[in-house]
């Protein structure tokens, strides 16, 4: 007998219905999938905000991975982080020679350690904490482990901290990352992928102008290394750490109120499989110098968001659980940027891929800017940081809100 399984769109329909009833929502199994005892009930689960967005199952090009990634040296940066972790996980199904995880911080990164340990008995896992700040160390390690493969998602990446913390993000972001491009060229790596951001379209804080110098690096130093450099640029993960919906489940758990920065205030989502599938495939795809644009979707309203999360635990916004608008945090943005505008983009083999056109950026001159920014480090002021940082990003605008209108 042949089951068909409910498409995304029919479930994601289905579910908003649900969530309007009051209800405590549960998510079945398939029936015939109980029958063949391939599934029990153990298996039915809550529901989760990201079988909300209605996305079917991304279609991969298995044979561009493995060439990607069997039998070759991965390095993931960041390895324990949201995206670094679940990189890891991807990896690990298509038989790396060698799986390197690199990051600062230790705690989540001996968790997916343990984790691939357990599912990948014979996986050659190699985990390391280390800074990319400490570009010795970084040479050490590439000449050691050589990677053909690097992964790069090491960054500091919380907006409004990074707003409070400039010198962190400049220090990591921007100059960690020259490390890393630096060491994969002079140890004769294969591709570079960075992981980028949403938020360095027209950035209007620190975090999203780091990352457009970031993409800048790798896009003018693909010119003139053997390394094939690209970066990949997607909206907001779901789940990932410090992201709006572990906060938001946090506060519903506590009795409320959620927290909301503006009422209007709009987001771009996809989940970290789906993030990390893409990324893999746009690594794959990429021949250097690209800029790949990941397809989000359409935008979702986060004051609707918060409102179906309330009601999926079967309470009532306002009532059961308040909602409460707080203003819009430094650097943040009401909309961001529209990421598929098809006048900046091309297709790719991938309908869920876009490259953006190629950029003329020189290496040698964005080096020259980039030595007044390393000496402001040494000095205690945000506003120089700034200031240097909107000499090399002209589009970057900082975005401070008036505390007064605060609502």
């Amino acid at each position: 007998m042949q089951c068909l399984r409910l498409a995304k769109k029919d479930q994601k329909s289905i579910l908003e219905i649900c969530s309007k009833t009051g209800a405590k929502v549960r998510l079945v199994p398939g029936i015939y999938e109980m029958i063949d005892g391939k599934i029990n009930l153990k298996d039915i689960r809550e529901i989760q905000i990201d079988d909300l967005l209605g996305r079917e199952e991304i279609k991969l090009n298995l044979s561009e991975l493995q060439n990607l990634i069997e039998n070759k040296v991965i390095l993931v940066t960041g390895g324990g982080g949201s995206i670094g972790s679940e990189l890891a996980r991807q990896i690990a199904k298509h038989n790396p020679k060698t799986l390197i995880l690199l990051d600062i911080y230790e705690n989540t990164t001996y968790d997916i350690q343990n984790e691939l340990k357990r599912q990948y008995k014979d996986l050659d896992l190699v985990v390391l904490i280390e800074s990319i700040r400490d570009r010795k160390r970084l040479d050490q390690v590439f000449a050691k482990y050589k990677p053909n493969v690097i992964f790069h998602a090491a960054a500091h990446k919380h907006v409004p901290l990074m707003e409070d913390s400039p010198h962190s993000a400049v220090k990591n972001n921007v100059f960690g990352t020259l490390n890393t491009v630096l060491e994969a060229d002079h140890h004769g790596v294969e591709k570079f992928v960075l992981i980028s951001t949403d938020k360095a379209v027209n950035p209007t804080n620190v975090m999203g102008c780091t990352k457009r110098i970031c993409e800048m690096i790798v896009q003018s130093f693909n010119k003139i290394s053997k390394t094939d450099y690209v970066a990949v640029r997607f909206g907001n993960v779901l789940g990932s750490n410090g992201s709006v919906i572990p906060l938001f489940l946090k506060q519903i758990n506590e009795g409320g109120p959620v927290t909301l920065t503006d009422k209007n205030i709009i987001r771009y989502f996809m989940s970290i499989p789906e993030a990390a599938q893409l990324v893999l495939q746009a690594g794959a795809i990429g021949k250097g110098g690209e800029v790949f644009v990941l397809d989000m979707g359409e935008p979702v309203k986060i004051l609707d968001l918060a409102e179906k999360l309330i009601r999926l635990h079967g309470l009532k916004p306002y009532e059961d659980i308040d909602i409460k608008v707080i203003g819009l945090r430094p650097g943040e943005k009401l909309y961001e940027e529209l990421l598929l505008d098809l006048s900046k983009v091309d297709k790719t083999s991938h309908d869920r891929i876009y490259v953006e056109k190629p950029s003329a950026i020189d290496f040698f001159e964005l080096e020259k800017k980039l030595l007044p920014l390393k000496k402001v480090l040494e000095d205690d002021s945000r506003e120089e940081i700034v200031e240097e940082l909107e000499k090399i990003v002209p589009t970057f605008k900082n975005y401070i809100p008036d505390k007064k209108n605060k609502k």
